[in-house]
């Protein structure tokens, strides 16, 4: 069973940057795809960034060269570097893992980032 703990959403104002941490239970395996998702009010869940085998990541056309995700494997942490935040950008932010060996999806409990002046 893998845990994921979200941290780092906030206020910030538009133009501004945050950092999202999602910790990893029992580390970061080389069959894990590791993402970020958001969800504002009313909407659907939508793909923001991935990582997968350490280094090969996508993202959204929406955050693309905002947007960073990366992997510290020694802290067993995904990270979600958001840099010139948009009001759209407002949504509650979800850590997803994907374990291609079993084919399990798991999800955490989501942080707030709220962009706004």
């Amino acid at each position: 069973q893998v845990q994921l703990v979200e941290s780092g959403g906030g206020l910030v104002q538009p133009g501004g940057s945050l950092r999202l941490s999602c910790r990893v239970s029992g580390g970061i395996r080389s069959y894990y795809q590791v993402g970020w998702y958001r969800q504002a009010p009313g909407k659907e869940r939508d793909f923001v960034a991935e990582i997968r085998g350490g280094d090969s990541t996508t993202y959204a056309d929406s955050v693309k060269g905002r947007f960073t995700i990366s992997s510290d494997n020694a802290l067993n942490t995904i990270i979600l570097q958001m840099t010139e935040l948009r009001p759209e950008d407002t949504a509650v932010y979800y850590c997803g893992l994907f374990n291609f060996m079993t084919r399990i999806q798991y999800w955490g409990q989501g942080t707030q980032v709220t962009v706004s002046s």
